[in-house]
This record gives C-alpha cells, structure tokens and sequence, in this order.
C-alpha cells in the first residue's frame, strides 16, 4: 500500500493499480534491491514529475490523473511521439461523440500480444476491447513517457476522428475527418506495406 494522493481512487488488490504511474526514467538500483523500494522510487519520481501545475491543469479540465495517464498511454502505444496531441484531439473528439475508441494498443495489451492483430483478435472479451466498448479502457496500458502526458493535457483542438499509419512507412500518421479520407489513407498504408485484405 504506497501512501501517494494520486493512488488513493484505485482500489487495492487490482494488480493493474500501479500501470502507469511507475514513471519511466533512469535509475540507479543495485543487486538484490527490494522491490518495494524499486517501485516507490518510481512512484516518488512520478510525483515529482506530475508537478502541481499539471495537477491544476487536470483539476481545471475536469478529468482525473487517472483518465490523464489511460490516455497518454494509449498514445505512448500508438505513436513515436511527432503527432501527439492529435491523436488526444481523435481520442476526445471520439469518446465526446460517444465512438468507439478502436485503438489496437489497448486490444494488444489484453492479449499480451506484441505483433499484428488479427479479425479475431478484435471480437476478444475484454474490458480493454475499444472495438465493443464504448467509453474509456479501465486503466493505463504503460507508464507513459512526460511527453504523452503533456499531449493530453494539451491536447490539440482539431475535427479529426480517425488516424492511420501514413503510407511514407516512416511513423507518422494520417488524420482524417471522416471515414471516406480514412478509408482512403488506409488502402495507401496498405498498398504500401504490401498488406492484403
């Protein structure tokens, strides 16, 4: 049981409770280092990173850290980092239309699965299925990096509501307003990477 504000609205015994508040950073540990001391070193350093502005910012927007940290999560899983705050822009500007998110990344984190997903994949009964659940996932899916966090606390306002990997197969994405141009920069993303289907 750690002692930290941040932690006291997620219930004890779900073994889910610390993704994503184990902040990722270098760390000096030694040989035969407690795990409890491991883990709240990282917690301690979330804290610090998570500053009280931030924690304004969230307050101020209404969501919770919890929220904050799902969803920069799925975008640490979704992204390399160049188009952040326009994947969060396609994330809320789903989940306020009441969409569902689609976003494979929470899919491959209930299946522990870290190559492509199949068809079947995305009918798996899950809570982390945002193919059949409306809504947001239970929980964070990874720590996110400070740069994802930032993204959704500053997420861009735009009318996007759907991105795809971009055809230049060089990790940047396509943003769409409509399912049309989404269908469009997929069969190029496909083509490109020799998908068929």
């Amino acid at each position: 049981n750690y002692a930290f504000s941040f932690l006291q609205e997620i219930p004890l015994g779900d073994y889910h409770r610390l993704e994503g508040y184990l902040f990722p950073d270098t760390y000096d540990f030694y040989t035969g280092e407690d795990a409890k001391y491991v883990i709240n070193k990282m917690l301690v350093r979330f804290d610090e990173v998570f500053t009280d502005e931030m924690r304004a910012q969230v307050e101020k927007s209404g969501k919770t850290i919890h929220e904050v940290l799902t969803v920069a999560s799925l975008i640490e899983r979704e992204t390399d980092g160049t188009d952040q705050k326009r994947i969060a822009s396609v994330i809320y500007n789903r989940l306020n239309a009441g969409w569902y998110l689609q976003i494979d990344a929470a899919i491959a984190y209930a299946l522990n699965k870290a190559d492509l997903l199949t068809y079947a994949d995305l009918e798996v009964d899950s809570p982390y299925n945002t193919y059949t659940n409306l809504g947001l996932i239970p929980g964070p899916i990874c720590s996110p990096s400070l740069s994802s966090i930032n993204a959704v606390i500053n997420a861009a306002q735009t009318d996007y509501y759907f991105y795809v990997a971009s055809a230049a197969l060089d990790g940047t994405h396509v943003f769409c307003t409509n399912e049309d141009e989404f269908n469009e920069a997929r069969n190029e993303y496909n083509a490109a990477a020799g998908i068929v289907g």
